[in-house]
C-alpha cells in the first residue's frame, strides 16, 4: 500500500490516473457505502467548531435542499478518492472558488485552520464506524497509512500539509485536545437540528431510517460534544444504539461488494456528468 501520490502539474501524463491504488486503505475503507450513515456524526463534529458552524450557518443550503448537499458532499469525496487526477484536482479547485466566498466576522472557509479539522473529522469518524461494522481493529500502521492519506482532505483544497498533525500519533493528540477545548455555539444547535430532522420528500416515510440515524449520529460522536448538544444519552440509548451497529456488523459485511459500493457509482456518475456540462462550457475557467 502507498501513500498518496504528490499531486502532478498541469499536463503531466499522471492525469488521469488516480490520487491513490484500489489496495490504499484511504480506497478499501471508503467504498463502503455504509460510512454515508455516519456522515451525520462527521457533518455535526465539523460545525462543532464555532467557525465551521457560522460559516455554515450563514451560507450553506443544507436545510433548503440537504439532498443537494449531500451529493454535492460525497461527489467531491468520491471524486478525490476514487477518480483520476483530473477529477480530483478540478473539483477541488471548484470547491475553493466556492469556499472563497465563504467569509464572515471571524471565519473564511479557506482558513488552514478549519480544512485541518474537518479532514480530522472525516478521518476519525470514518476509522470509528469502519472497525464497528467490520468488527476489525486495525493496527497502528494501518492507522498511520490511512491518516496519511485522508490528509489529502485538506491539501488538495490548498492547506498547506505542514499545518497537518504530521503523524497519527500527534493526529490523536490534536484531536483529544479539539474534542475537549471546542465549544459548540446556537449556530452548531441549529445547524444540528437541521441535520437530524432535514426537509426531505416523502415526509413521515423517512421516520424509521432518520432516527436509526439520529442514533447512530449520537452514538458516534465523542462524550464531550454529544453532552454540549444536549443530546440525551443512557443506559437505554447506549443499548439500542449497540444493537444498530450490531444488526448492521452482521448483515452489511455480507451484502455483495457490487451493492456495498453503489452510492460510490451513483455519485461518481453524478460528478462525471457536472464536470462534462462544465467542459462543454466555453466560458467558464477553472483553475488547476
Amino acid at each position: 500500500m502507498t501513500a498518496p501520490a504528490t499531486p502532478a502539474t498541469p499536463g503531466t501524463p499522471a492525469r488521469n490516473e488516480g490520487l491513490f491504488r484500489d489496495d490504499d486503505l484511504i480506497r478499501v475503507i471508503t467504498r463502503e457505502g455504509v460510512l454515508i450513515a455516519a456522515g451525520g456524526a462527521a457533518s455535526l463534529l465539523q460545525t462543532a467548531h464555532p467557525k465551521v458552524a457560522q460559516g455554515v450557518y450563514d451560507h450553506s443550503y443544507t436545510a433548503d435542499d440537504p439532498l443537494r448537499r449531500l451529493r454535492n458532499t460525497m461527489g467531491w469525496l468520491y471524486a478525490v478518492q476514487f477518480g483520476t487526477r483530473e477529477e480530483a484536482e478540478t473539483f477541488s479547485a471548484l470547491v475553493t472558488k466556492g469556499h472563497s466566498a465563504v467569509t464572515g466576522p471571524d471565519y473564511e472557509a479557506n482558513d488552514p485552520e478549519l480544512q485541518v479539522w474537518v479532514a480530522a473529522t472525516l478521518f476519525a469518524v470514518a476509522a470509528q464506524f469502519y472497525q464497528l461494522v467490520f468488527r476489525r481493529t486495525f493496527t497502528d500502521a494501518e492507522l498511520e497509512e490511512f491518516y496519511g492519506q485522508t490528509k489529502v482532505y485538506a491539501t488538495i483544497l490548498g492547506c498547506p500539509e505542514e499545518r497537518m498533525p504530521e503523524t497519527y500519533r500527534q493526529f490523536r493528540e490534536y484531536y483529544a485536545d479539539m474534542v475537549q477545548s471546542l465549544e459548540i455555539t446556537d449556530a452548531s444547535r441549529a445547524i444540528a437540528a437541521q441535520v437530524l430532522a432535514p426537509k426531505l420528500p416523502g415526509g413521515p416515510l423517512h421516520a424509521p431510517g432518520l432516527a436509526a440515524i439520529r442514533l447512530l449520529t449520537a452514538g458516534l460522536m465523542p462524550a464531550p460534544i454529544r453532552e454540549q448538544y444536549g443530546w440525551r444519552w443512557d443506559a437505554g440509548r447506549e443499548r439500542r444504539f449497540r444493537l444498530l451497529v450490531g444488526t448492521i456488523a452482521l448483515v452489511y459485511p455480507r451484502l455483495p461488494l457490487r451493492v456495498r459500493t453503489l452510492p460510490r457509482e451513483y455519485y461518481l456518475l453524478t460528478t462525471r456528468r457536472m464536470l462534462a456540462r462544465m467542459k462543454r462550457r466555453p466560458t467558464v475557467r477553472v483553475r488547476s
